[in-house]
């Protein structure tokens, strides 16, 4: 079995996301054959890209919300469709000890996704977090516990600025 995590940006560019979604079906396709676990807080961006590629290698998915109220106060209305077929596809969906979404409960859902894999996917253009819980620091705790991470940023994918 193979269990996979995944931190990234949400703010990818219209153009970079057919590029990571690509580099991500290509990631993952040495473990489609292993009893894929795929992790993820569900985030717009590459934590849905890689839900969706996760389930369609015939993977399952597991969803770690920050927050009970994460749906109504933190999805976009134009990303609630996706993040609510994802919500329903995946096979265990686990919520934080926390009513608001915030930097705890950021953290405490980071903590969450790394005690649970044995690999972390990197949706990650190498530059540091921009406030904590993000995705820099998300590799930093992964490579400071010994969790292999795989950074995947294929050329010409941007973020928006």
């Amino acid at each position: 079995m193979a269990r996979i995590g995944i931190t990234g940006h949400s703010n990818l560019t219209a153009d970079s996301v057919p590029l990571v979604r690509r580099a991500l079906d290509e990631a993952l396709k040495p473990y489609a054959d292993n009893r894929l676990v795929g992790i993820s807080c569900l985030a717009r961006g590459a934590d849905q890209l890689f839900a969706e590629a996760v389930l369609d290698a015939g993977g399952t998915l597991e969803v770690v919300l920050p927050s009970v109220d994460y749906r109504e106060n933190k999805v976009k209305p134009s990303n609630r469709d996706q993040f609510d077929a994802l919500l329903l596809r995946s096979s265990l969906v686990r919520y934080m000890p926390h009513r608001t979404a915030g930097s705890a409960a950021y953290a405490d859902a980071n903590e969450a996704v790394l005690s649970g894999i044995d690999r972390l996917f990197a949706v990650w253009d190498g530059r540091p977090a921009g406030g904590r819980g993000g995705t820099g620091d998300a590799v930093e705790a992964a490579r400071g516990r010994g969790v292999p991470v795989e950074v995947i940023w294929p050329a010409g994918a941007e973020r928006e600025q």
